[in-house]
C-alpha cells in the first residue's frame, strides 16, 4: 500500500518552519521533481463543499484513490492534496498526463485542470 499524506488546509506549505530545510514539504517535492522517474502534476478538482467533508469521508476517498493507484502500477504516485472550500488540489508524480486522467476516470474523481510542475519555489529560494 502506498503511503500518503493528506493535508486538509490549502497553503499548509507556508506553515513549515523555513529553517527546517531537510524535511520540509517543498524540499521533498523538489527532490521528487529532480528525479528522472516522471513528472510532477497538480490536479485541480472542483468538488462542491469539499471543505465540509468529514475525516471518514476523506479517508474513504483516499482509500478509493489508493486502490486505483494500486491497479495502475508504479508509474503514478499520489504525493498529497490540499482541501479547500470547493476544490481539492492534488500533487501527483506520473510518467504522463494520461495516467492522471485514467486514475480520475477509474476513481470517479473530477480532474478539471491538470498542469505539469516546471519548478518549485519557497522562502528558501529568496536566500540563494
Amino acid at each position: 500500500m502506498k503511503t500518503l499524506t493528506l493535508f486538509t488546509l490549502f497553503g499548509s506549505l507556508l506553515l513549515f518552519n523555513c529553517s527546517n530545510k531537510t524535511n520540509s514539504v517543498p524540499n521533498q517535492l523538489k527532490a521528487e521533481l529532480n528525479k528522472n522517474d516522471g513528472q510532477l502534476f497538480v490536479i485541480e478538482r472542483n468538488i462542491p463543499d469539499a471543505g465540509q467533508l468529514t475525516a471518514e469521508q476523506l479517508q474513504s476517498i483516499s482509500q478509493t484513490s489508493c486502490d486505483v493507484l494500486d491497479e495502475l502500477g508504479n508509474d503514478i504516485k499520489w504525493l498529497h492534496s490540499y482541501v479547500t472550500n470547493d476544490k481539492v488540489f492534488c500533487v501527483y508524480k506520473a510518467s504522463n498526463e494520461s495516467l492522471i486522467k485514467a486514475h480520475a476516470k477509474k476513481g470517479g474523481f473530477p480532474a478539471d485542470n491538470i498542469v505539469a510542475v516546471s519548478s518549485i519555489i519557497d522562502p528558501e529560494t529568496a536566500n540563494k
